[in-house]
């Protein structure tokens, strides 16, 4: 046999020794994670919603910005039909096509002001939780000080300084980061100080490996699991976050389509419609996207724990 051969032998029994831990832990992860029904039908459910608010011009329909005064005459809210099965609003607007385009927006915050948030805190609490002394000190007083603030007044008077028509998706995603950092950072300083006094930390520290290596080799890659579940916990939080914002018009401005203002309706029209004309679909079918989609990331961040918690099931 060649070197070449022999070469290459070697290299691919290295890759299959590598690869084999990787494939049992995952077979482990989904096996546990199937366990879970509620977790099961939720991804089902948010993978549904998701592809639906990207194809949302292809499935939506009809136009969510078109105003029909034919359907809503006399600015009453037309009830569910066959070709509007939520019904409109009293402007005539189909509200299953406005909730449809409205999802792009809360997902488009949800996972941006999520991620944003999970990037920095997974940062800030590694250097906290690895560096300790003086730096540790510091970080989390500064996580305390935002800590302090009311995070939903906060963020009103964050985007009170944006103009309403300038106003978008990334203006609310950016300041939901801003107030979610900070338990995300301490979930990762916990986790650090523990890690760090691990045995396979202390052999890396003996070899010599840096700091740099040590923090994203070592200790981050066991890190994971909780990171993964607070981004899962986190969405349905800067769903709901978004909506009550837009809910009090410091979110995304009519006509643009949100969960939030769907509800308000500009000011009180949607309570005044529900009032007067019992237009109940107005407030239901954009609460109860709200409701779900929620529940949805809840139940899959309970899966999620349980999974990657080795504790929670013996396999």
């Amino acid at each position: 046999m060649s070197a070449s051969a022999e070469s290459s032998l070697v290299a691919a029994s290295d890759r299959q020794l590598t690869d084999e831990p990787a494939r049992g832990q995952f077979q482990i992860f989904w096996r546990r994670f199937r366990r879970h029904k509620l977790a099961m039908v939720s991804a089902v459910y948010l993978v549904v919603l998701i592809l639906v608010a990207i194809f949302a011009p292809i499935v939506a329909p009809h136009d969510p910005y078109k105003n029909d005064l034919q359907l809503a005459r006399f600015g009453e809210p037309a009830p569910p039909s066959f070709s509007h099965p939520f019904g409109s609003d009293q402007l005539g607007r189909d509200q299953l096509s406005r909730i449809i385009y409205g999802a792009r927006v809360s997902l488009m915050v949800g996972f941006v002001a999520t991620g944003l948030a999970i990037v920095a805190g997974t940062m800030l609490g590694a250097l906290a939780g690895y560096a300790g002394k003086w730096i540790d000190m510091g970080i989390m007083r500064f996580a305390d000080v935002f800590l302090a603030f009311p995070p939903l007044l906060f963020a009103m008077a964050a985007l009170a300084s944006v103009d309403g028509n300038e106003r978008s998706v990334f203006h609310i995603a950016a300041v939901l980061a801003v107030i979610g950092w900070m338990n995300v950072a301490r979930l990762i300083r916990g986790e650090f100080l523990i890690l760090r006094t691990r045995e396979y930390t202390e052999a890396a520290r003996a070899v010599g490996a840096s700091g740099f290596s040590i923090v994203f080799r070592e200790l981050l890659p066991n890190a994971v699991g909780p990171v993964i579940v607070a981004a899962s916990l986190g969405i349905p939080v800067a769903i709901l976050t978004e909506s009550a914002l837009s809910f009090l018009g410091f979110g995304i401005q009519p006509p643009e389509p949100s969960w939030g203002n769907m509800i308000s309706g500009s000011g009180s029209n949607t309570f005044a419609m529900m009032r007067d004309f019992n237009a109940w679909w107005m407030g239901f079918f954009p609460g109860l996207a709200i409701a779900t989609t929620v529940l949805a990331f809840n139940f899959i961040g309970d899966g999620l724990r349980d999974a990657l918690d080795p504790r929670t099931h013996l396999d």
